[in-house]
């Protein structure tokens, strides 16, 4: 349904949302939160038509898909209240002092936006890691416009997202190019928008693989960009002795929950488990067997 975008229409809405970065940087941190804010309320007011989009694409039950919602909503806001105090900036003032030898001179120092941020949208997160999530909202707080690339594996609800931040750009007047929706199953999409000289950052939520892959065209530029990067991980959990001991049965079934959970399909979820041999951990493995093959049986990410 969805064409990959061209090299010509990515390096088009790369110059647009450079463009708008001269505008948007200088936008006030009221003008920035009002911006998030209404994009959080447009997300809170869309309807149950997002979840029946998300849901027939990625199989996720709906009960999923609200806890979500609000969770993209509450990061939104929260990003809005952060951006409004002002903190982040790191702001410091070294007054000059003329008597010292040589003399102290006057230094300020503060952080200041990048340029436009290229957001990858997660697999198995289609709102909080996704179109509107964290790393949007955490670009538009610090001044910054956004590309979003959507998922292949969700791109209806994707759009149905990007919508709705472009709705909310136009009721706060942002510039144009403040927010970009590009599509892309081939990664060469994904290498124009890492590789063009208009991103100053990038943000993905996925697999190692993907992630180095960005990560070693950012660093084959001729000006090296950031990375902001949560990769998939074969995560380590350490069965201690005196838990196998007293308790492994109860271990065994957290456990089996974690790996579980989402269809075992969490980033979070147990990969490699470490015990000292022992009865208590025979106990473990029996136990967690017996957990493993009695867990109900569900639809993964479509």
């Amino acid at each position: 349904m969805f064409t990959d975008n061209t090299p010509e229409q990515i390096d088009e809405a790369m110059q647009q949302a450079w463009n708008a970065f001269t505008f948007y940087r200088k936008y006030s941190f009221a003008q920035r939160a009002n911006f998030m804010r209404t994009i959080a309320n447009e997300l809170e007011n869309c309807g149950d038509e997002l979840y029946i989009i998300a849901n027939a694409e990625t199989n996720l039950p709906e009960a999923r898909l609200r806890n979500e919602k609000a969770r993209t909503i509450f990061q939104l806001n929260s990003y809005a209240d952060a951006c409004e105090r002002g903190n982040w900036l790191d702001a410091k003032i070294d007054t000059a002092n003329n008597e010292r030898t040589p003399p102290k001179p006057d230094l300020r120092k503060t952080l200041t936006p990048l340029g436009p941020v290229v957001v990858f949208g997660a697999s198995n997160f289609p709102f909080a890691y996704s179109t509107a999530g964290g790393d949007t909202a955490s670009a538009f707080a610090a001044g910054c416009p956004v590309i979003v690339k959507a998922h292949p594996a969700h791109e209806k609800t994707s759009t149905f997202i990007a919508d709705l931040i472009f709705a909310a750009a136009e009721k706060c007047n942002m510039p144009k190019g403040i927010f970009t929706h590009i599509y892309g199953k081939e990664f060469n999409v994904g290498k124009e928008l890492v590789m063009h000289p208009c991103t100053k950052a990038v943000g993905f939520t996925g697999s190692y693989k993907g992630g180095k892959q960005l990560f070693d065209w950012a660093n084959q530029r001729n000006e090296p960009i950031p990375i902001f990067a949560e990769m998939g991980s074969t995560n380590p959990v350490f069965l201690l002795p005196e838990k196998l001991q007293h308790d492994a049965e109860a271990a065994a079934k957290i456990i089996a929950g974690a790996v579980t959970l989402g269809v075992g399909q969490f980033c979070t979820k147990p990969g490699i488990i470490v015990g000292i041999d022992s009865e208590g951990l025979i106990k473990f493995t029996n136990t967690l067997s017996i957990e493993l093959k009695n867990s109900n049986a569900a639809f993964m990410f479509a």
